[in-house]
């Protein structure tokens, strides 16, 4: 693992982490400034569940059988130099394949590398399409090598950097240095990402927004606009005034022992058209019949905070933690049904064993559901991803192992292991074991 420099903008560490970039080089300003790149990716998961004790399961239930199912993408990433300090970014991609049970039946779903679209057919989409401009505070440069949705050249160190156009809200919030690349690190969504942070996507994971950072020193200050779906869990098509987020995070980094660390506080608010779970099953028992939240949507905010935290050992170990929560009287609207989420994990540099660009990781994370939530589903309710058409309630726990093998410059190979108990917070189901191969390419 290579330390980062802290005062790189965080926009730029996640596209050098988070797509496979070479991240930024030492602080040297003769890098020559790019005018153009073009780089690609392509990412496989195969992944498997074994069978499980299910004495029943519903319309979200994940298939008690057991399943196999993969997942291809193929991404291209062009970028131009429209003026010094402002870079277009546009990424076509190739999707294919599906998500284990069709991508349902765990709050915590196993593969981030899984939509929510699942399709037998390859199919072209533009999932980013972003415009990034960098604004000098300070004298002080940094020299950026060049990389996916990275120009190499050089940038003020302390700066305002500024994003607009289609992209990713977690390029830009909730990063962590060891778990946020299911095409790296883990798989699981509620380890790469903070589970309650229910963000603006749409059912591939992006938004339309604007996001303006602050870097000075060893702190940063950022926030953010973001569309939602018209309705929870849809597609993002058109402008829609009466559903947004706002979400804003502070970051401080710091040194322990002379190794690097970073603890950052994040806060959202999503205002739609959403459902109080409690009106629907209060609707139900007065009428019969199963709650259905969509019958009792109505315009309201939703909010939730997160803490995220990072911290080196030594150059080849680090340690990393999220503790998020959410309201739990309404509905998940874009990202899951988690209301509360608890994850911690660890991850080392294969330099201890010979092998210095291979890692392994271990994680275990807990999810739970809030009281309103919990009655819902127990009378049979759907959500975005759960709904066994009942629930003996039980925090879904999660562990996820991985191993990434650096095979050349250009390829890895990984192999994870997940093991849930409670899937879907349903005592009467599980546990499951659920193993993934993971073959990654970076030109």
């Amino acid at each position: 693992m290579t330390r980062k420099k802290y005062t790189t903008p965080l926009m730029l560490q996640l596209a050098a982490g988070l797509l496979g970039a070479a991240g930024h080089a030492a602080a040297d300003e003769t890098i020559a400034p790019q005018t153009w790149a073009l780089h690609g990716q392509l990412t496989n998961v195969t992944q498997k569940h074994s069978g499980f004790d299910a004495p029943y399961q519903g319309q979200n239930s994940l298939d008690g059988h057991g399943r196999t199912e993969q997942t291809t993408d193929l991404t291209l990433y062009a970028g131009l130099r429209l003026a010094s300090n402002t870079e277009l970014w546009i990424n076509p991609e190739i999707d294919q394949g599906f998500g284990l049970s069709n991508t349902v039946g765990m709050a915590g779903f196993p593969s981030g590398e899984a939509y929510k679209v699942g399709a037998n057919t390859p199919y072209l989409r533009l999932p980013r399409a972003f415009v990034r401009s960098v604004f000098a505070l300070g004298e002080e440069r940094e020299a950026l090598a060049g990389g996916a949705n990275v120009l190499a050249g050089s940038q003020a160190s302390d700066n305002v950097t500024v994003t607009f156009g289609k992209f990713s809200v977690t390029d830009i919030f909730d990063g962590n240095r060891y778990a946020h690349d299911p095409r790296g690190d883990f798989l699981n969504w509620s380890v790469i990402d903070a589970g309650a942070f229910d963000y603006a996507a749409d059912a591939w994971g992006f938004s339309y927004g604007l996001a303006a950072e602050w870097n000075r020193g060893t702190r940063s200050a950022r926030a953010g606009l973001f569309q939602l779906s018209s309705e929870p869990n849809g597609k993002i098509t058109s402008v829609d005034s009466k559903a947004y987020m706002l979400v804003a995070e502070l970051e401080q980094r710091y040194q322990w022992r002379e190794h690097p660390g970073k603890i950052k506080l994040l806060g959202f608010a999503n205002h739609a058209n959403m459902a109080r779970y409690d009106d629907a099953v209060r609707l139900a028992r007065r009428d019969g019949g199963v709650p259905d939240l969509a019958q009792v949507r109505r315009s309201a905010w939703r909010s939730g905070v997160a803490l995220n935290l990072e911290q080196e050992l030594d150059g080849d170990v680090g340690l990393f933690a999220r503790a998020s929560v959410n309201d739990g009287g309404k509905e998940a609207y874009e990202f899951t049904e988690i209301n509360r989420s608890l994850s911690l994990g660890a991850v080392v540099g294969g330099a201890r064993w010979g092998r210095p660009q291979d890692s392994v990781g271990v994680a275990a994370v807990a999810n739970g559901l809030s009281h309103a939530a919990r009655g819902y589903f127990s009378q049979g309710g759907i959500g975005i991803l759960i709904g066994d058409g009942g629930l003996s309630y039980g925090a879904e726990k999660i562990v996820e192992a991985y191993y990434s093998a650096h095979l050349n410059q250009h390829l890895s190979l990984s192999l994870d292991l997940q093991r849930a108990n409670n899937p879907a917070y349903n005592r009467a189901r599980g546990p499951v074991n659920i193993y993934a191969m993971r073959l990654h390419a970076e030109f």
